[in-house]
């Protein structure tokens, strides 16, 4: 798989018609970063899985073996799921699909995986913090699966820069839109930005060499112009980020609340 990526990077290089340098996914730069990624991860694989067959491993060095290995697929498959997903919004053949949500719930679903993921022994000086606006059940049609897949996006890429100090997620209303955002307290504001702002994902990758961060904001980039919304960043403190988006929404017949009704909330996972 990884000489493929190379070959399809190297043939890239060759032919800007069919790899055009600008934001879409497919470019020299992000292809060979994805070869590299993808050599790492496998060879963190095989090298633990050498370990754990050694007779001198123990029970505590197995299990945190096969951490680190799980951890290593876990990054390939999101890594592909996201490039793929980016090449199919790049053909132009994706649509919203929208379905009636709760806003009170929202997020439970994905605050919930996102707990385990911090409470891993990896991440255990960071602390999750959502906020939630909503008291009331208003329901909004809403494309739910694509609004969690940039939320997944974006907390990835938050994790990836932050080591200490805190992730916060959290939603409101504004103007008759729902804005969401995720924020933190790490070193990654600039290179966000980058490539949040970027018309030339291969020259952005040559100042940023960070291929992850590329391809899981500019999925939630194309995303978010898809639902006809609007994503920005900020700084949050020195370098850290505040990654901003808002969505039109409209509220379901089968709710009568307004979605002014709330107060605000906050947690600390």
């Amino acid at each position: 798989m990884a000489e493929l990526i190379k070959n399809i990077a190297v043939a890239g290089e060759n032919d800007r018609d069919i790899c055009p340098l600008n934001n879409a996914i497919i470019c020299p730069s992000v292809l060979a970063g994805m070869s590299h990624e993808v050599r790492t991860h496998m060879n963190a694989i095989v090298a633990f899985s050498y370990l754990m067959s050694k007779r001198t491993c123990n029970e505590d060095e197995k299990e945190q073996f096969t951490d680190q290995i799980l951890a290593s697929c876990e990054q390939l498959i999101g890594l592909f799921d996201n490039f793929i997903d980016s090449a199919i919004i790049d053909t132009g053949n994706s649509r919203a699909d929208l379905k009636v949500c709760g806003l009170n719930n929202l997020l439970d679903e994905v605050i919930s995986e996102f707990r385990e993921i911090i409470n891993k022994e990896s991440h255990k000086e960071l602390t999750l913090i959502t906020e939630s606006s909503f008291t009331e059940n208003t329901e909004v049609l809403m494309d739910s699966n694509r609004v969690f897949r940039v939320i997944r996006s974006l907390f990835h890429n938050a994790l990836n820069n932050t080591k200490t100090g805190y992730i916060k997620i959290g939603y409101k209303t504004e103007d008759d839109k729902l804005l969401f955002y995720v924020l933190d307290s790490g070193q990654g504001y600039f290179k966000c930005k980058e490539f949040l702002s970027t018309e030339d994902l291969n020259d952005s990758l040559n100042t940023y060499n960070d291929t992850s961060s590329a391809i899981n904001l500019t999925l939630a980039k194309k995303i978010i112009q898809i639902l006809g919304g609007s994503i920005w960043i900020e700084c949050n403190g020195l370098t850290g980020s505040g990654i901003y988006f808002s969505l039109p929404v409209r509220i379901a017949r089968s709710s009568d609340i307004s979605m002014n009704k709330y107060s605000n909330t906050m947690i600390a996972i």
